[in-house]
Formats: structure tokens, sequence, C-alpha cells
């Protein structure tokens, strides 16, 4: 049952050593950069590891008024698909923090 002082102080180490992990796992995360695109590459759209958009391009030759939403929806489209990529690199991420953990029968880590 209870084996000792010993096997507690071994606990608390594992602990900080796992959430130094995660903190440095959360700072690269906010650090990545993720890039979408629609139209063939005509919308680019740049999002942070958050998801928040930093960068946007758009081709010129979509910037006329009839082709006002289509330009829209490609921009939609290309800012949605970055996203979803960084939030797979940030998946990817966080996941490798727990590889290698001793975790019980059935249980799946939260990041994977």
């Amino acid at each position: 049952m209870f084996k000792g002082l010993g096997d507690m102080a071994g606990l608390l180490k594992q602990a900080q050593q796992m959430q130094a992990k995660m903190l440095e796992a959360q700072e690269r995360v906010a650090a990545l950069e993720a890039e979408g695109e629609s139209g063939a590459g005509l919308v680019r759209a740049t999002v942070d590891g958050k998801g928040a958009l930093k960068r946007l391009a758009i081709d010129p030759s979509l910037m006329t008024p009839e082709d006002r939403e289509t330009l829209e929806d490609l921009v939609v489209a290309a800012v949605a698909q970055a996203q979803e990529r960084a939030q797979e690199k940030a998946q990817a991420e966080m996941a490798s923090i727990t590889a290698g953990l001793p975790l019980p029968p059935g249980v799946k880590s939260p990041f994977g």
C-alpha cells in the first residue's frame, strides 16, 4: 500500500518535471505558425499556434467588385485550413510530452 516518503518525493519530482515540459511545449505551440491556402494558392493565410490570424496574402487578380463574394469565400477557406493545421501541430507538440509516460491501460493522453 503506502511505500514511504521516498516514493512520494519521486512522484513530486516527476510532477515538477512534467509541469516544466508542459510549459516548454506551450511556449513552442505559441511560437508555431501554420499556413492555409485556397483558390490554387491565390489566397494564403498564416495563423499562430492559437489559431490567431497573423498574415493574409491575396493575389491582386481577385480584387474586383464582381469577385467580392468569391474572394470572401476563399479567405474564409484559407483561414480555416491554416487554423486546422495549427491545431494539428499543437496537438502533436503537446502529445510529445506524454510520450513514454506510464498511463494506466485504457487511458489516452489528453493531447493525442
